[in-house]
């Protein structure tokens, strides 16, 4: 007995796995849980002096944020806290993502950690992290050999 094969079947199987897929990872409960663990964007910005981090912590306060500093890296975390609000019939409805976070950022130079300065405003905030003196001085001679012909 022969049996023909059906290739547009596994095609069709895929399809509905995929589907089931998206479906699953798109759901309220899921997008919230997602929010939850959401790094802020960073933007960093290198002189020869220093390395200025930029980062975007909207909603929050400056006594909410811990900030840390190595001579490698940067470390932030915050709690953006939410706001337990009832409206009529006891039901609210939010698209505020609320709830812990932390980031790391490796710095590209040493920096002097002792003297970091740093302004929040508007959601933003800014550090000016000042590169060590043997960072600022760092200067490699490439020694060029003229090749024989």
């Amino acid at each position: 007995m022969l049996i023909r094969y059906n290739s547009w079947q596994d095609f069709n199987t895929l399809h509905r796995q995929i589907n089931r897929l998206f479906d699953s990872a798109l759901t309220p409960e899921t997008v919230r849980e997602r929010a939850f663990t959401r790094v802020p964007p960073a933007e960093l910005h290198e002189t020869a002096d220093a390395i200025h981090l930029k980062l975007e912590v909207p909603g929050m306060e400056a006594k909410d944020l811990d900030v840390q500093v190595t001579e490698n890296a940067v470390a932030i975390s915050g709690e953006r806290k939410s706001e337990n609000k009832t409206e009529e019939n006891g039901r609210t409805v939010t698209e505020f993502s609320y709830g812990k976070f932390q980031r790391v950022i490796p710095l590209s130079a040493r920096i002097e950690n002792t003297n970091v300065t740093a302004e929040y405003k508007d959601g933003i905030l800014n550090l000016t992290l000042p590169k060590t003196t043997q960072e600022k001085n760092k200067v490699v001679k490439v020694n060029l050999e003229q090749a024989s012909a």
